[in-house]
């Protein structure tokens, strides 16, 4: 008897031993790291530069920003047609689609089930003693008794549902929501781009027409001074070497106009392509020197910009998701509890399952814990958290680096002003410079290298006045970008 006592004694202990080690290792699995510490943020500052403007031309429309209607006509085609755009649509209902999966995990899910299989018990297991066994009392009668092999019908539902008591569901949910409000600010982000690539091909494509057209008028003077040397070394006032000198120059701006001319099928097409379309001839409003500039430019608070940017917003909304990605990696930490009711027809003869007395239902709550695979619960966690700290550097960089964008083409417009005013008059002296040239080659005071040299000058100050003039309008196009003007 005392034996007896001793053994039941010792099997106490070490099933409190074992339950004692388990609720260890459960509650020892049940910690979770520390939040994680987000570095303290660059402030930004309150104005740009010395410039304290509260409304900004970002808050225009990109219908009322550009005066040319070919231009307005252009980016309607763009945003209407462009693949990329239409490559940032997709990708907005697939974030769109990611929501609902979210969604659908915190509901419990419910599967219509029609299963069968079959067992066959060995006579010397705990089923195949009890089957036998069973079979044999006299409350088993014909249909009751228990086959072997032993079929197994069910027809029913089953459910499964994981209770969200620490959030990692909800988490996960937030960081999808967040996921797609910021592929609808790449969706926005991309329109600004394409407006802001149609304007300057198109300005650029207005200063290559320009261009081509300063060039030829050069070809014209020149021809003319050509002949012009031609029949006077036929009357003996001027030389073979002069002859050629103008030759080589007109065949020089000759093979200007044809690269100028390859600019411009370049260009085109360029256009065409973010239209959407096969290369085919583009609309001109007035020559680039006739399109007018806003006389002020207001770049509203930096403030302002961070709110309507649609990249930065697009960094500061995937940055909440991959924080919602952390918070859900340090509660894959703690126990999960699973409820999996079931409910159906259960029955062991295929002619007794739609039997109302063969209706079966039940419920099973469990919890679980991690144990053995902390360290990979730990890695995903880990990599969480590097990822939400390189998109933080990351948003950081972009407020700095627009900060910086908006002041550099703030200032262009305002040196490519000055410098497109200094240009111009440059210009109109050379040409000047040009008439008086000529004029004192005929009278014989000036040699035909003084003509060829102004000739020259000239050329190449109207061409480099037509560059600043395009200058000044990328520089506005990218300061309304650099605002976040374009995608309203």
């Amino acid at each position: 008897m005392s034996l007896n006592k001793y053994k039941y004694k010792w099997t106490f202990y070490r099933i409190s031993f074992g339950w004692g080690l388990l609720v260890l290792l459960t509650l020892g699995s049940c910690r979770v790291t520390a939040p994680l510490q987000m570095p303290v943020a660059q402030k930004t500052p309150e104005y740009f530069a010395s410039r304290t403007d509260s409304a900004s031309v970002a808050d225009m429309p990109w219908q009322e920003f550009f005066a040319d209607k070919n231009l307005v006509q252009l980016i309607d085609t763009a945003l209407r047609n462009n693949p990329d755009l239409q490559i940032a649509l997709q990708r907005v209902e697939a974030a769109r689609a990611g929501i609902m999966t979210t969604r659908a995990v915190l509901l419990p899910s419910v599967s219509a089930v029609a299963a069968a299989g079959v067992d066959k018990y060995g006579d010397y297991t705990m089923n195949g003693v009890g089957n036998y066994d069973t079979n044999l009392s006299e409350h088993i009668r014909g249909d009751r008794r228990i086959p072997n092999p032993t079929p197994d019908y069910f027809l029913g539902l089953r459910s499964s549902w994981e209770i969200d008591l620490w959030g990692r569901l909800r988490n996960r949910r937030k960081a999808a929501v967040n996921r797609f409000l910021a592929s609808e600010k790449g969706r926005q982000l991309v329109v600004t781009s394409l407006v802001a690539q149609v304007a300057e091909l198109y300005y650029q494509l207005l200063a290559l027409d320009n261009e081509m057209d300063i060039i030829r008028k050069n070809i014209r003077l020149q021809e003319k001074a050509l002949e012009t040397i031609t029949i006077q070394k036929q009357g003996g006032r001027a030389t073979q070497l002069a002859v050629q000198q103008f030759e080589a120059q007109l065949l020089h701006t000759r093979s200007l106009e044809a690269e100028k001319r390859q600019a411009i099928i370049r260009t085109e097409n360029g256009l065409n392509l973010l239209l959407g379309r096969y290369p085919q001839p583009i609309s001109r409003g007035n020559p680039i020197l006739e399109q007018t500039l806003p006389a002020e430019v207001q770049t509203g608070l930096p403030v302002a910009m961070l709110r309507r940017r649609p990249d930065i917003r697009q960094a500061e909304l995937e940055l909440a998701a991959v924080r919602a990605d952390v918070d859900a990696a340090r509660a894959a930490f703690l126990p999960s509890f699973t409820i999996t009711p079931y409910v159906g027809l259960n029955a062991f003869r295929a002619a007794l399952l739609l039997n109302p007395a063969s209706v079966a239902y039940g419920v099973l709550g469990g919890i679980g814990a991690p144990i053995l695979n902390r360290r990979q619960i730990r890695s995903q966690y880990n990599r969480e958290a590097a990822a939400n700290l390189g998109l933080y550097y990351e948003y950081q960089k972009l407020i700095l680096s627009g900060y910086q964008e908006v002041v550099t083409d703030l200032r262009g417009i305002e040196n490519l002003e000055e410098a497109y005013r200094l240009r111009q008059q440059s210009t109109n002296v050379l040409l000047d410079a040009v008439s008086t040239a000529n004029d004192l080659y005929v009278s014989g005071y000036a040699s035909y290298l003084e003509v060829i040299t102004a000739q020259r000058s000239v050329l190449e100050a109207e061409l480099e006045l037509t560059n600043t003039r395009k200058e000044q309008f990328l520089s506005l196009i990218d300061l309304y970008r650099a605002l976040g003007g374009g995608w309203k």
